[in-house]
């Protein structure tokens, strides 16, 4: 399974969850060995078209980094933090991440939209 890590050690993405709002976006940036980039996006294509039928999603893309980087990141738009907790709670999802080998790294965090 991949090792989820926080980007901000004061609210780790379980901490997220329990913030009713919405609507959020999710970024998950992901660090995948080159050898491992065409298996990671296969099986997240799968885990991509489970969350596409899931109440409460938006939207989604994937981006990869610049230049040669290892670096992967996918943002999703979601209705709500209830929603995409329950989304990825289910015994569903939770199945496909195991199949995540152990030395992809996943940095995913919850963000709200603001006027600037």
């Amino acid at each position: 399974m991949a090792r989820l890590q926080s980007l901000d050690p004061h609210t780790p993405m379980f901490a997220q969850f329990k913030e009713k709002t919405g609507p959020i976006v999710l970024a998950n940036t992901f660090f995948v060995p080159k050898e491992r980039a065409e298996s990671f996006l296969a099986l997240f294509r799968k885990q991509a078209e489970f969350m596409k039928a899931q109440p409460g999603f938006v939207s989604l893309q994937m981006h990869k980094g610049a230049a040669g980087s290892q670096l992967l990141m996918n943002v999703a738009v979601w209705e709500s933090t209830e929603a995409l907790a329950t989304a990825f709670g289910s015994p569903e999802f939770q199945r496909m991440a195991g199949e995540f080998p152990d030395d992809i790294v996943s940095y995913p965090h919850i963000f709200e939209q603001i006027d600037v």
